[in-house]
């Protein structure tokens, strides 16, 4: 691979390589959201609850972010290869579990854990590699975008896929195909990709550091999920949390200060483009996992709709995903990156407030799909600018640490979108149904304001050129 780029695109062996990132990042955004049409089946057959679904679904989620962090620090010591390959099996050994799981505890052990541990080691270095191969800006860009592009795809199509397989065959089914295409990927990664940089094994690692950010956001996390059970606790874990995360930067600030390593520099927070790009992804992923759960129990437990009817009423949200995505680098080469975010949360928070207004207790199945639509239409719009705007902000030796701090940010996202609509709304699903699936989309478009207001606080102008400038 020594030739990078040929007549301005990147080499074979370059978009090769590309493959086997895109589509773990296909997979591991696929089994954050195929389990949502699989909520009354998944409950039937492990005698569980909607709301034993909603956690093991939510766990999954954060333990991604809990331990991205960590793990793209460990791409440094052990080499970005070698823990993309582990993280692999860790997955495929823990969808072998799921697919198996007599009950909701061996189901969490497989799919919440393992596979959540997986992801947490292996999309790291898909960014980072990403960033290391691809080194010139414009074929860098279009690297982020079908990386993002295929993990936006795979949690939107995710409901889709799950439903045919579930209704086909049994949900059971939906975790061998993780399986299958992880092994495709394991044996294209193996022929396809290359770590440019040797791995550190003298490199400290911040152990200390790595248990308080965990830590902390397990307790904000959980505190959510306390919300409909005990204000109290609530309210009790999410100060907890926030007193651990605090912890956790003045302890990051001291060692800095003290020239020893720590998990995370805090100069990475000192970009002001990068915070806001950061806060607009996390955003992004909350609103289409908070989406995507409401919408499903929804549609499952009030409704009465089987997986693959749920899943087939997601294909507008895939629909609007894929047209948007499809342009984004047209959109790239002819608007900046913070007009294109800006349009992405505008269309999103549309699309809620349209589903909103059409949908009712009695209304027909179309009036879901508009609102569907531009969601899916604003998130594929928006994905892949926001990852650039965070990414290039910094050279590639903070690459490690923000690739894991961006993926991190986003997965907790998705695990804040999950427990906070999913809490909302399985507070009063069976008492007041229609109002409490009210209730969680007016949060989630809430959270839109809130990215959409980050998104215009970017700066004017493109900002693809930041590679490489002062992080401060």
């Amino acid at each position: 691979m020594t030739e990078q780029v040929v007549a301005g695109r990147p080499s074979g062996a370059l978009r090769r390589a590309l493959i086997p990132f895109a589509l773990a990042q296909f997979i591991c955004s696929f089994a954050g959201s195929n389990m949502n049409v699989m909520i009354n089946d998944i409950s039937r057959d492990l005698h569980t609850t909607v709301q034993g679904v909603q956690l093991a679904i939510t766990i999954f989620l954060l333990v991604m972010a809990a331990l991205m962090i960590p793990a793209g620090k460990l791409t440094d010591r052990y080499g970005r290869k070698r823990c993309f390959n582990v993280g692999l099996v860790v997955y495929g050994i823990g969808a072998l579990l799921s697919a198996v799981a007599p009950g909701l505890g061996v189901l969490i052990l497989g799919n919440s854990i393992l596979e959540g541990i997986g992801t947490a080691l292996l999309i790291p270095p898909v960014y980072i590699l990403t960033t290391l191969l691809f080194t010139e800006l414009a074929g860098r860009a279009r690297a982020f975008g079908a990386i993002s592009a295929m993990g936006g795809i795979g949690a939107a199509a995710g409901p889709l896929i799950g439903g045919f397989i579930t209704s086909a065959f049994s949900w059971r089914a939906a975790f061998v195909l993780q399986v299958l295409i992880i092994a495709v990927i394991v044996v294209l990664g193996r022929r396809w990709v290359r770590d440019p940089l040797p791995p550190d094994p003298e490199r400290p690692f911040d152990v200390g550091g790595a248990v308080l950010s965990a830590l902390g956001l397990i307790l904000v996390v959980t505190g959510i999920l306390a919300a409909d059970d005990d204000l109290w606790l609530m309210t009790g874990l999410l100060i907890a949390g926030a007193l651990v995360l605090t912890w956790f930067f003045v302890s990051m600030r001291a060692k800095e200060r003290a020239g020893r390593e720590a998990l995370l520099s805090v100069a990475l927070f000192r970009n002001r483009t990068s915070n806001l790009g950061l806060v607009t992804q996390h955003v992004q992923w909350l609103m289409l996992m908070g989406v995507s759960f409401t919408v499903s129990a929804y549609l499952q437990v009030v409704r009465g709709y089987n997986a693959v009817q749920t899943g087939l009423i997601f294909t507008a949200t895939t629909a609007g995903l894929l047209l948007s995505s499809l342009a984004a680098e047209r959109f790239a080469k002819r608007r900046a990156q913070r007009t294109i975010i800006v349009v992405g949360f505008v269309a999103t928070i549309a699309g809620i407030v349209t589903g909103l207004f059409l949908v009712s207790d009695t209304s027909a199945v179309w009036t879901f799909l508009p609102g569907l639509f531009l969601i899916g239409l604003g998130l594929g719009t928006m994905l892949t600018p926001s990852v650039n705007v965070v990414q290039s902000s910094f050279g590639e030796e903070l690459q490690g640490e923000i690739s894991g701090l961006s993926r991190s940010v986003s997965n907790l996202g998705s695990s804040v979108g999950a427990a906070l609509a999913g809490t909302i709304l399985v507070a009063g699903l069976t008492a007041t149904p229609q109002r409490s699936y009210a209730l969680a989309m007016v949060v989630v478009a809430l959270a839109g304001v809130l990215g959409l207001w980050a998104a215009l606080l970017l700066p004017r102008g493109r900002m693809d050129t930041a590679v490489g400038a002062d992080a401060s």
